[in-house]
């Protein structure tokens, strides 16, 4: 652990400038993987040991790290870098083989607790070294498509065809400036991956996995709960959660704040029926708002193109069909 003797492992200029083999380097020296290292070996007790348990896990590190998108790729860099088999402790040459990762993957599954435990390790230790960290947290979901490109008719596991996946669909909508809006769906088949991170430093605090299909929100339950049970001075600690409106979610909010004390910064969703973008508030003919809260004065009418932003109300007051607009409220121009 003495090879980089005067990196500040936190300091993200001077890690983002090293080169491929150093940043491996890091991983592999301060990952704090013994506990699973010695569970692997200890299940391989006296079987034939051509490839040693440390060195295939170092060489899916550097898959990690090199970014690899299949077990094939990183063979082949392998077999082409000599310095990064020295790294990994390849010895002479011999590289491993595809069946030996396909087994030590069905290894890892089975050890998946170990895996996890990691993870959490390297969250609490940041903790400690960075006192507002989780302090601000943000969730959403990320596609990750499988090497499949479809469900097999046979479910039947055989190691060659992937019997978890299923298809997800995602649509994102906006407007553009001159007021159209456009739509784009994306369309998957395979997992999802839930996360919740740091906002300011931009890393990971917890994650889950999931069949492509797992709506967000209902993972994000699930989330909360395991953060709860596993990470709860991290919990107490963050102050702000942030998500896109896949996330409005009344139960969920209410969680955040009620038992948690975490402000919900999350977008609205327009529960509008009839799909309108403002409506008249009360009876005023020339004040309007939209179903995110904010209110306008129109210069004589809602058709009017002149008009002035004012001060933005609570989501449960525009839906009170009892709404008083108070004399108080200021506004300022907004052409």
């Amino acid at each position: 652990m003495a090879i980089i003797p005067q990196m500040n492992l936190f300091s993200w200029t001077e890690i983002e400038e090293l080169g491929d083999l150093d940043r491996l380097r890091l991983v592999i020296e301060y990952l704090p993987d013994d506990k699973l290292m010695r569970t692997l070996e200890k299940e391989r007790k006296n079987g034939r040991d051509d490839y040693p348990i440390r060195v295939v896990w170092n060489t899916i590190l550097a898959g990690v790290v090199f970014e690899h998108k299949s077990i094939e790729s990183l063979i082949r860099e392998l077999n082409r870098n000599a310095q990064l088999r020295w790294l990994c402790g390849i010895e002479n040459g011999k590289v491993p083989p595809s069946y030996v990762y396909s087994r030590f993957m069905k290894k890892l599954i089975d050890n998946e607790d170990e895996i996890e435990a990691i993870f959490l390790t390297l969250v609490e230790q940041i903790s400690e070294v960075l006192p507002d960290f989780g302090k601000s947290l943000a969730i959403d979901g990320k596609a990750i498509p499988s090497f499949a490109n479809r469900k097999n008719k046979n479910e039947k596991e055989d190691g060659r065809r992937d019997t978890d996946a299923d298809h997800g669909v995602k649509s994102y909508r906006g407007k553009r400036e001159d007021g159209s809006t456009w739509e784009k769906i994306v369309r998957w088949f395979g997992y999802k991956l839930h996360l919740v991170v740091d906002a300011v430093y931009e890393l990971p605090v917890f994650f889950s996995v999931t069949k492509a299909s797992v709506p967000d929100i209902n993972e994000a339950h699930k989330l909360l709960e395991k953060m709860k049970e596993k990470q709860p001075a991290l919990l107490e600690n963050a102050e702000t959660m942030a998500g896109d409106k896949g996330y409005d979610d009344t139960k969920f909010i209410a969680n955040l704040w009620d038992d948690h004390g975490i402000k919900p910064v999350i977008d609205i969703r327009n529960m509008w029926k009839d799909g309108e973008s403002t409506r008249l508030l009360g009876d005023y003919e020339n004040i309007t708002h939209n179903y995110k809260g904010n209110v306008y004065c129109h210069a004589l009418s809602p058709e009017s193109s002149r008009k002035w932003q004012m001060a933005d109300l609570k989501k449960t007051g525009i839906r009170s069909k009892s709404f008083a607009l108070p004399s108080s409220m200021a506004f300022h121009a907004k052409e």
